[in-house]
């Protein structure tokens, strides 16, 4: 079974909440992502009980899941923001955020996002590269403006997770390499316009043990006290985000067994008045969503069996890109026997590639509804109008009432904008 705590069958059904799955197909149409606003608080939750009586600030990696409903959820329940990108600003501003809670990460900041970050006062900016540390001087400095900085180090520690959600490792594009962050920061303190505030590191995503972001502690508090040393002091201590959920059955780690090391370690270190910045995305949301979807096909072959639904590699990304388990629940299912075969889940797309799952046992009917677990984090936000689909709706359950957060886009909405050349 791999259904998660807001997402329970009742009476053979598959609930979010107190609402069916079948009875939201019905309303809403597939594909359709459905959240659970209780389990954004429930993992909200477990941040807050590991950090109660620290100076520390939750800022959630938005890439996850950059919906209005669930970023405005987070604002109300005082969480910050980290944002990639200039679009990214916009959202946490029209979703009621605070800009001062902001941290700006990303490799590429462009002169106008800096710009817009600086009119809104965002927290800090995770600066990662020597040339982006020279542009945001000359940016903050022409506008009048003090920006507040923090360098985001490569500690060139291993997370032990997919290459491509890895971000700690020399060969990543992220970050500068730590023994290059002395010099770095010498240079920020001598560049007008910028204020030095803090350090910044994040090494990977969909981490399922501590030992990686200890390592890569160790190696900050040696640079931190290293900065010291120099006269140069720091506000605050960016960890980053990471930690993993259960896609199947991973051991993940528990914020209060790992903040806990954390925080001894800075203490042991005499560096326990810092301020601790998280960066959490998947694991605030992603078992917070499923993507519903419906059986259109069942297609039998002597190599392999092909139950082919309405959702898509464009509706859900993460199996085409990164090989991602994700689990599939029918929402109103039928008993298993030994001649029930097993199929790969595939969407409509013209691509080998479209595809959900592979090889799961279900008794599946044509019309059926499945649900694909674990669909809170980066699946909306990966997703495209690929083969000209529209986009699915996005609906948050609380308790048994349904909001739509999002609605599906139509066929129409997919080339208003576009034009066609003039004859002649």
């Amino acid at each position: 079974m791999t259904v998660a705590p807001r997402f329970q069958f009742k009476n053979g059904t598959l609930h979010a909440e107190d609402v069916s799955l079948a009875k939201l197909a019905r309303e809403f149409g597939t594909p359709l992502y459905v959240y659970s606003r209780a389990a954004l608080h429930d993992a909200w939750g477990a941040y807050a009980r590991a950090l109660a009586g620290r100076k520390a600030l939750v800022c959630f990696g938005m890439k996850a899941n950059s919906n209005l409903a669930v970023l405005n959820e987070f604002s109300r329940l005082g969480s910050g923001f980290d944002i990639v990108s200039g679009g990214e600003l916009a959202r946490v501003l029209a979703a009621g955020g605070d800009p001062g809670k902001v941290v700006f990460s990303g490799v590429g900041k462009q002169a106008w996002e800096m710009r817009a970050a600086l009119d809104a006062g965002v927290k800090c900016f995770n600066v990662e590269s020597e040339p982006e540390l020279e542009r945001l001087a000359q940016v903050a400095s022409t506008g009048g403006r003090i920006a507040p900085v923090s360098l985001r180090v490569n500690p060139d520690v291993d997370a032990q997770t997919h290459p491509y959600i890895s971000t700690g490792l020399k060969e990543n594009k992220f970050g500068i390499a730590i023994e290059r962050a002395p010099e770095v920061y010498r240079r920020a303190m001598q560049l007008p316009g910028l204020e030095v505030v803090g350090v910044d590191c994040h090494i990977g995503s969909q981490i399922t043990e501590a030992a990686p972001y200890l390592d890569a502690l160790d190696k900050l508090i040696e640079l931190i006290l290293a900065l010291q040393s120099e006269g140069i002091h720091l506000r605050h201590l960016d960890l980053g985000g990471g930690i993993g959920i259960r896609y199947t059955n991973e051991q993940v780690i528990e914020p209060v067994v790992l903040f806990e090391q954390v925080f001894k370690r800075l203490d042991q270190a005499g560096l326990g008045d810092l301020e601790l910045v998280l960066e959490p995305g998947r694991s605030l949301v992603g078992n917070a969503g499923v993507l519903l979807t419906e059986v259109q096909y069942l297609k039998h072959s002597d190599a392999k069996n092909f139950a082919i639904v309405d959702a898509a590699m464009n509706d859900l990304l993460r199996p085409t890109l990164y090989d991602a388990w994700h689990g599939v629940e029918a929402v109103d299912p039928r008993p298993v026997t030994d001649a029930t075969p097993t199929y790969d889940i595939v969407g409509p797309i013209c691509e080998s590639g479209d595809w959900l799952a592979r090889d799961r046992r279900l008794e599946l009917h044509q019309g059926d509804l499945l649900a694909v677990m674990s669909a809170g984090a980066y699946a909306f936000t990966m997703s495209s109008q690929y083969n000209s689909r529209p986009r699915a709706a996005e609906v948050m359950v609380d308790g048994g009432a349904v909001h739509v957060v999002r609605p599906r886009e139509t066929i129409e909405s997919l080339f208003a904008s576009e034009r066609v050349l003039p004859q002649g």
